[in-house]
């Protein structure tokens, strides 16, 4: 079927139900920012494949809500299906929110599955177009009969993480909960959001591509915990494990009938903003208390036993990239390449170090042009060749035993014209700027992200996107509730303070459509520096170690202590790696890589 001749089956489909506005969101029931294939509902329908975005559909027309790192990618892959591309916060796009009350009058009833979306979007979404008339309605899932060849749900299974790889106990981490939980008068925490659920359980799964969880839900009482899992992938050891820590194994979907019966006796405690519509339904008119999920705030801060971890995972990691980094350097002049090519040989090296398991991301490969959309990743048909002039820009990461990394690196292939080598430099600088702050404690992210925009926003330039997000510790390459980011802070969860042991991205950019794009990406943790008659000031150690490229670098673009830092940096990437280079060629590389300017 055609997108076209997708969207007229939809339509049927909601005409039987008496829907006039039906909303499809990217979501699953865990409010997961990937999912799993079989959830994949908003791409099927539309043809757009990027990870964000919001489809309307009326009788006569349809839209879909995207944010500026898919507006180029939209543009394309959007054309001649008859949705409208709605870039978001671009001047005179109206909001979701906005576009919909536009088309609201009385006795209009708008769907949503509400298995999808989170109690506080459906009363958000309730209250405003009630007001105007309008009736907002469970739509259940139109798409069982409509996707013929859907993707089952997964079925790999369920690993324990030893709890000495951890740093915690199953035990230690419920007791804290409970902590919480008393503290706020309830008997019953249900977590619905996966990387919490793993960590909380120190489990891991393939449910998700590239990122280690399990489709679950769990809830926590006083005297023991319930585990709603699909039951084939817990093996009887993992059964048994979870058990002496006071864990029962319950069928995946038995979540919403335990709600329903555990509601009439006990005290809920809820995070509306991750928890389905569909559960709350479930409580049948009782009331929960409404917070958010406190494991939200204890997996951001990493315990010394996973710090340990993740230097030593961005070790492999940053072996394998620098290695490859020697490859391309040495033969990107002497053999064709293309994108797929080059992102296929990054792949080979990760798979060389002994705690790899998986990528933690999609790869981003990304030349010339192709480069300027954020979250490129290349086809059959974009495949660009590589040539020996302007800038690779690769954005990858991995998933190892004792950690997850995030790493951005953009090569010089050839010839770099001023412009170019400008930008280059400025993206550096503004690297360096946020990696080399001091602060006291409490600030938040939003406040430092002017620190990285600095030097590009002296240039007249912008990149829309936020500067860095939280990292997990073998889970979510995506964590909150730490980021560097001005705007939507408070709308995204994050508003927490950067305090030690938070480990969050550090990734300014430069995009030029039609043109390039540049990217550096390094991982800060945030460390204690000192305490003094005027607070704790805090700063950040950068645990990725790998060269940026010197061949794109104006040195005298860059104050001394800029120059410092980078020389110091490099020095440090030179002592972890060097060890893990395999031959005399590359030793040699890695000493000039790394030769302080």
């Amino acid at each position: 079927m055609t997108v076209s001749e997708r969207l007229t089956a939809f339509r049927k489909k909601m005409q039987e139900k008496a829907i006039d506005i039906m909303i499809v969101p990217t979501a699953d029931p865990h409010h997961s920012e990937y999912l799993p294939e079989h959830f994949k509902t908003r791409v099927w329908l539309s043809g757009f494949t990027g990870s964000a975005g919001t489809l309307t559909i009326t009788a006569d027309d349809a839209a879909l809500f995207t944010d500026g790192r898919y507006f180029i990618q939209a543009e394309h892959q959007l054309m001649g299906s008859g949705i409208e591309l709605m870039r978001m916060r671009a001047a005179g796009v109206p909001t979701l929110e906005e576009y919909i009350e536009g088309k609201c009058h009385t006795g209009i009833r708008i769907g949503f599955d509400y298995s999808l979306v989170s109690q506080q979007e459906m009363e958000k979404w309730s209250k405003r177009w009630n007001e105007k008339g309008a009736e907002v309605v469970d739509s259940g899932d139109l798409f069982k009969e409509l996707w013929a060849d859907r993707p089952a749900l997964p079925t790999a299974p369920v690993c324990i993480l030893d709890h000495k790889i951890a740093g915690e106990s199953v035990s230690a981490k419920l007791t804290r909960i409970r902590e919480k939980m008393k503290e706020k008068g309830t008997t019953v925490h249900v977590i619905s959001v996966l990387d919490e659920i793993a960590w909380t359980l120190n489990v891991r799964g393939e449910d998700v591509a590239n990122t280690p969880v399990v489709l679950s839900y769990l809830a926590v009482r006083p005297g023991d915990a319930l585990w709603f899992v699909d039951e084939g992938k817990v093996s009887p050891e993992v059964r048994r494990a979870l058990s002496d820590e006071g864990v029962s194994i319950q069928p995946y979907d038995a979540i919403y009938d335990e709600v329903s019966r555990l509601a009439e006796t006990e005290t809920f405690l809820l995070d509306p903003s991750n928890t389905t519509a569909r559960i709350y339904a479930s409580l049948n008119g009782h009331t929960a208390v409404e917070e958010k999920d406190p494991v939200y705030f204890m997996k951001c801060i990493k315990n010394e036993r996973e710090i340990e971890g993740l230097r030593h995972c961005h070790e492999q990691d940053g072996a394998a990239v620098t290695r490859f980094m020697y490859w391309l350097k040495t033969q990107a002049d002497v053999r064709e390449m293309t994108e797929m090519e080059a992102s296929d040989k990054l792949a080979s090296f990760r798979e060389m170090q002994p705690d790899y398991i998986m990528p933690s991301f999609d790869t981003i490969c990304a030349y010339g042009p192709n480069a300027a959309m954020m979250h490129y990743k290349a086809t059959a048909e974009s495949n660009a060749k590589l040539e020996p002039t302007g800038f690779l820009l690769i954005d990858s990461g991995g998933q190892y035993t004792d950690g997850t990394t995030d790493i951005t690196r953009t090569f010089v292939l050839g010839a770099l014209s001023e412009e170019q080598r400008q930008h280059f430099t400025a993206v550096l600088r503004s690297v360096i700027r946020l990696a080399s702050a001091r602060f006291l404690s409490g600030m938040q992210g939003k406040s430092l992200d002017v620190l990285a925009r600095g030097p590009i926003w002296d240039l007249g330039i912008d990149y829309r996107c936020g500067t860095g997000h939280g990292v997990g510790f073998r889970l979510n390459v995506h964590e909150g509730p730490n980021s560097f980011r001005w705007h939507e802070s408070a709308s995204r969860g994050e508003e927490a303070a950067i305090v030690p042991g938070m480990v969050t991205t550090d990734e300014p950019g430069i995009y030029l459509e039609g043109n390039y794009g540049i990217r550096t990406e390094n991982e800060l943790l945030c460390r204690e520096r000192e305490t003094n008659e005027y607070g704790t000031f805090l700063e950040f150690e950068t645990i990725t170690y790998v060269p940026v490229d010197l061949d794109g670098v104006n040195p005298e673009a860059m104050s001394m202590d800029e120059r410092a830092w980078l020389n110091v940096y490099h020095a440090e990437v030179k002592r972890r790696i060097m060890p893990y280079m395999q031959t005399d060629d590359e030793r040699a590389w890695l000493e000039f890589a790394t030769r302080a300017i």
